[in-house]
């Protein structure tokens, strides 16, 4: 996922390294081989969200590997799709549903919202809201809800008051949305820095009160 807004100064970019605040990632193929030992070792990382798929037919070639071994070395882990408008609505919960198998998540789905793939707002939302209603019925649980501070603004404000919310503003400002209403985290920057991966990464940290057992799935019980 990613946001090209204003850059995140430099001292926010590793700001787990100093603060108390409840710390994590985000990833897809984009960060090419993970060095999970690494990740693992990190107290400072508590989660990550795997992208798993993409619209209709579209998966990441890399969240097999990357959710087995983020399991193996004891880093709690959550399953993302990235959500395409125009896309079919069952075709994306297939899609999604193929990767993001029940056993093997610690943490509630995620859907990323980033385009309307130029629909007006109106039926972005009856598309998107349909698709949400999909997943709920089929995980059980209401997914959390990943998009950018000034895309929520636009297209989302006091409509997504039922979900909890991942907010991506790449400034040294905690994001305030135009409804004001109540931010579960906040992805801080789309270029931080851990051992263990090469390159950049997204980081999120939770905001205010909210802690990571609010993410946890709750896995239903076998008859």
């Amino acid at each position: 996922m990613s946001f090209s807004t204003l850059s995140i100064q430099a001292q926010n970019e590793e700001c787990e390294d100093t603060c108390q605040h409840i710390h994590g990632i985000d990833i897809s193929h984009y960060q090419r081989e993970v060095f999970w030992e690494a990740l693992g070792e990190n107290s400072h990382i508590a989660y990550v969200y795997i992208k798993a798929s993409e619209g209709g037919d579209r998966i990441d070639h890399m969240y097999e590997q990357n959710i087995q071994m983020a399991r193996q070395h004891g880093i709690k882990v959550g399953s993302y799709h990235f959500y395409r408008p125009k896309a079919d609505q069952e075709e994306q919960l297939a899609n999604f549903l193929a990767q993001c198998r029940p056993e093997d998540q610690d943490l509630i789905p995620m859907i990323d919202v980033e385009t309307t793939a130029r629909m007006d707002t109106d039926e972005f939302c009856d598309s998107l809201f349909k698709f949400l209603e999909l997943v709920e019925l089929a995980y059980k649980q209401k997914p959390l809800i990943y998009t950018g501070a000034n895309f929520y603004d636009k297209h989302l404000q006091e409509k997504l008051d039922r979900y909890l919310i991942m907010i991506a503003q790449y400034t040294d400002r905690e994001p305030v949305l135009a409804d004001e209403r109540d931010i579960t985290m906040w992805q801080y920057t789309g270029k931080g820095h851990l051992e263990g991966i090469n390159g950049y990464v997204d980081k999120s940290r939770f905001m205010g009160n909210h802690t990571l057992r609010e993410l946890r799935f709750r896995h239903r019980k076998k008859q």
